[in-house]
């Protein structure tokens, strides 16, 4: 097994724990963003806005992608790049989205959660 692939499965591993810090997922913003529509999880692993953002919504992504993009520095395993984490992270994150919430598809469009499982990117284990 080369030191990439053994690297992406302990990410792959690691990445439901990290994924999401607990600080963000207490925030009553964030939660009331989110059943809103307002911000949805995009393949990259890092939170995204849907549609036009006030100052407050921006704000609130950009700290929750801070702490992110924290841990995912602090779980990347020795061979495995932050980006590639962060990605893995992006594919669990969309996976665990619930009806009613906002996700974006391989192709770039923002899609609402149905019963159905999410399209995600191909390389999505």
């Amino acid at each position: 097994m080369s030191k990439t692939l053994t690297a992406l499965t302990l990410a792959l591993i690691a990445a439901p724990i990290v994924a999401v810090p607990a600080l963000a997922q207490r925030d009553p913003a964030y939660a009331d963003a989110r059943a809103k529509g307002l911000v949805g999880e995009q393949p990259d692993g890092y939170l995204g806005i849907v549609g036009a953002p006030s100052e407050d919504l921006r704000r609130l992504v950009s700290n929750i992608n801070i702490q992110r993009k924290a841990a995912y520095t602090r779980g990347a395993a020795d061979g495995a790049t932050i980006e590639q984490f962060a990605f893995t992270s992006g594919c669990n994150l969309i996976a665990r989205t619930v009806p009613g919430e906002k996700y974006q598809a391989p192709d770039g469009s923002w899609k609402t959660r149905t019963a159905a499982a999410p399209e995600r990117d191909p390389r999505c284990l």
